[in-house]
C-alpha cells in the first residue's frame, strides 16, 4: 500500500476522522463556557483550524492511501492518520499544564490519531513531515505535552488535585486519555523531556540540528518501519510505501 501525507486544507476538513472532527480538547477553553454546553464542536473545531490557517498558515498534516492509478486527489482519499499543530497561543488548553509554558520558541504538536489497521511507523512519518514543513519556516523547535501512564490514575476526576483539574477537566466527548498523545511515542520520535512530571511531561524535539538530526530521524523511522520505506519527494507531500 502507498501511503500519501500532505498539508490539511480547509476544503478537506471533511475527510479527517469524526473524532477528529468534533475533538476540541486543546482549541476551546472549558472556563469560557461557564459549564454551559457545546452545541456544534464541528463547528468550533473548523472555526479554529480556519483561524490559525488565515493567521498562522498551514498546521496539520493528513495520511491518506494513494490509488495506484492516482485517479483522485488526497482530499477525496479515506484518511489513515492525521496530526495537528499550532502555535502556543493559538491553543487554550496549553496554558493549564504545570509543565507550561511552551518555549517561545517553538510550536506545540497538540493531537496524532491513526486509523485501526495502520503501520506502527506512520505517527513517525507523519512528525517526519511536520518537522520538514516547520524548518522551512524556520521554525526552531516543536514541543509536546506527553501524557504518561501513570495518568489514567487522574480518570476519577474527584480526586484529582484542584491544581491539575484545568487541565484534565472533559470538553464534551474530549478527555484527556483519548486526546493527548502518549509520552512514549514522543521519546520514540526523538523528543526529549525538558519539563519532568509524572503525568503531563513536557517534551521537546529541536529542529535546528540539521544534517546531523534528519540522518538520526531517518535511521529511526527505518527501524519502526523495517521492511517499509519513507519517501519524500520535492513537493506538498510525502509518500510511505509499505
Amino acid at each position: 500500500m502507498s501511503v500519501r501525507i500532505t498539508p490539511l486544507r480547509l476544503e478537506g476538513f471533511e475527510q479527517l476522522p469524526k473524532h477528529a472532527r468534533r475533538c476540541v480538547f486543546w482549541e476551546v477553553d472549558p472556563a469560557t463556557l461557564g459549564g454551559d454546553y457545546l452545541p456544534d464542536p464541528e463547528f468550533e473545531k473548523e472555526a479554529w483550524l480556519s483561524m490559525v490557517m488565515l493567521e498562522w498558515g498551514s498546521c496539520g498534516q493528513v495520511a491518506s492511501a494513494t490509488p495506484a492509478d492516482g485517479s483522485t486527489s488526497a482530499d477525496e482519499q479515506p484518511c489513515l492518520g492525521y496530526v495537528l499543530y499550532a502555535p502556543p497561543r493559538a491553543v487554550p488548553r496549553a496554558q493549564f499544564f504545570p509543565t507550561g509554558p511552551v518555549s517561545a520558541d517553538a510550536v506545540l504538536l497538540t493531537s496524532i490519531g491513526i486509523e485501526a489497521g495502520q503501520t506502527d511507523g506512520l505517527p513517525q512519518a507523519l512528525i517526519s513531515q511536520v518537522v520538514n514543513e516547520l524548518v522551512r519556516r524556520g521554525v526552531r523547535a516543536l514541543e509536546a505535552f506527553g501524557r504518561t501512564a501513570d495518568a489514567t490514575e487522574l480518570l476519577d476526576l474527584d480526586a484529582v488535585d484542584p491544581e491539575l483539574r484545568p487541565a484534565v477537566e472533559v470538553l464534551g466527548d474530549c478527555s484527556f486519555d483519548q486526546c493527548m498523545i502518549s509520552s512514549d511515542l514522543l521519546l520514540d520520535a526523538g523528543f526529549t523531556v525538558v519539563a519532568p512530571h509524572r503525568y503531563f511531561p513536557r517534551l521537546r524535539l529541536e529542529l535546528d540540528k540539521g544534517l546531523g538530526w534528519k540522518a538520526e530521524v531517518e535511521a529511526a523511522l527505518e527501524r519502526l518501519l523495517e521492511s517499509a520505506q519513507l519517501q519524500q519527494p520535492v513537493g506538498a507531500g510525502a509518500e510511505v510505501r509499505g
